[in-house]
């Protein structure tokens, strides 16, 4: 970890089709190996998918809708203290949080074998709106780790 200075982050430039970094951000993690276009078909087709079986109207909100029901908002955190490793229940940052959602939702979608992943991406999502699946019991199982922990919440740093 470089002492001289924080990194500076970048704004990633907004999708063509939704003009939303949202929607940027979420292809930029179902890339593999550079392949933008293959993750955009991917991404697009999940959200028509969406919008078909919700049946509502822009896939964006459909998208913020179920960010809103997986985003952790708590995470624990190994801290050694008199060589003793503590699990310390820390908040953490926007940016984290939907980092963490969408690295969920991708390994919960890549983890439905049998089907292609346009699918199984877009039945997470649904998932997701709906408060139900994998990625929600994930969050759910970080926050009581969190809320086991709250007696170590005075080691935070």
């Amino acid at each position: 970890m470089s002492r001289r200075r924080r990194a500076v982050k970048r704004v990633p430039i907004p999708d063509p089709r939704y003009n939303s970094t949202l929607v940027s951000n979420l292809t930029n993690m179902v890339m593999r190996s550079g392949k933008k276009s293959i993750a955009q078909k991917i991404v697009y087709g999940a959200f028509e998918i969406v919008a078909e079986k919700l049946e509502k109207g822009d896939p964006i909100d459909l998208i913020l809708g179920a960010l809103e029901n997986i985003r952790p908002r708590l995470e624990v955190k190994s801290r050694r203290v008199g060589g003793a490793t503590y699990q310390v229940p820390v908040e953490i940052s926007f940016e984290r949080q939907q980092s963490l959602a969408f690295r969920w939702l991708i390994a919960a979608a890549q983890g439905r074998r049998g089907i292609p992943f346009t699918e199984a991406l877009a039945l997470e999502i649904v998932d997701a709106y709906n408060s139900t699946g994998v990625v929600v019991k994930k969050r759910e199982d970080t926050h009581r780790m969190a809320q086991a922990n709250r007696a170590f919440a005075h080691l935070r740093w």
